[in-house]
């Protein structure tokens, strides 16, 4: 499984102001290549450090296209797309229907592009003897109906359930394909006692200091100081890792795509750059990265 080192959380902010301060925005979202030369990208906190890298390495290429970057999660970046003040929604989940109808009441048809795919990897302390769970326990955890290390082959402890806010793509999509099993009109609420935390740092963090802690992260947030579970569907396995190979060939049981929302197809100064992340030197930055490449 490819791991990476933990960025420390100023990093995004110094890269934001290197590449977004170089000049004043000149253009509104979409518009041709002379006109738009600043290229706004907003949301998912699981993809900042991966749209940071882009926009540095598209600097290189295209010096002339500033690229200013910021988080704030999945949520976030698609209000900014709909009210016109980013030209790129990361995403860590697909749009929902209601934000779809949103943007089309205001004139605004979205345009989806997967960049890159991804495994959510469960994370517990590297003390932790518990080596593998199924998404029934997994839902059972998390909705509160399992609350014991022991009553998973662990020690006495009580769990401590780590969550993103609910502003997170990565939150709604753990609730719907683990917590509620991917199954239409399940309901299930997370335990009223699960820690939500802003970040996917504040989660790597509670970890690696508290042993009773379990927690979800993108595989590229995944360091060697942290035990990763393996994971089945059902209690007959089998239990798989993730990694980049077991998300492409379907075996791991927690993947999603990574993606791009525009507003309508791409022209001009944004297109080219949504073209270049889903060329070669782009991909190869989602892996080094510990993603997942979508070609």
């Amino acid at each position: 499984m490819q791991r990476r080192t933990r960025v420390h959380p100023a990093l995004p902010v110094l890269a934001l102001l290197a590449i977004a301060c170089s000049g004043p925005r000149d253009a509104a979202p979409g518009m041709s290549a002379d006109a738009s030369r600043v290229i706004t990208n907003i949301g998912s906190d699981t993809m900042v450090n991966l749209a940071l890298a882009w926009a540095e390495a598209y600097a290189e290429a295209r010096p002339e296209v500033r690229l200013s970057v910021t988080g704030g999660g999945t949520g976030t970046g698609i209000t900014a797309l709909i009210n016109g003040t980013a030209d790129i929604a990361n995403a860590s989940r697909e749009m929902k229907k209601e934000e779809i109808a949103d943007a089309r009441s205001r004139g605004v048809e979205p345009k989806e592009h997967v960049v890159a795919r991804d495994a959510i990897a469960i994370i517990v302390h590297k003390s932790n003897p518990v080596e593998r769970l199924t998404i029934g326990q997994l839902s059972e955890i998390y909705a509160g109906k399992v609350s014991n290390w022991r009553q998973l082959g662990g020690e006495d402890r009580p769990i401590v359930r780590l969550s993103r806010e609910s502003n997170s793509g990565t939150h709604v999509f753990f609730l719907e394909a683990v917590v509620r099993r991917g199954e239409k009109g399940n309901k299930t609420l997370l335990s009223t006692d699960t820690l939500l935390l802003p970040s996917s740092e504040g989660i790597t963090a509670e970890v690696v200091q508290n042993p009773n802690a379990i927690g979800y992260e993108g595989l590229g947030y995944v360091t060697e100081d942290m035990k990763v579970v393996a994971v089945s569907r059902d209690d007959d396995g089998p239990f798989v890792m993730p990694s980049a190979d077991t998300v492409d060939d379907g075996s791991y049981p927690i993947a999603r795509d990574l993606y791009f929302y525009t507003r309508g197809e791409p022209q001009g100064a944004l297109g080219e750059f949504v073209r270049w992340v889903l060329d070669g030197e782009a991909q190869s930055i989602v892996r080094r990265l510990g993603f997942v490449p979508v070609n």
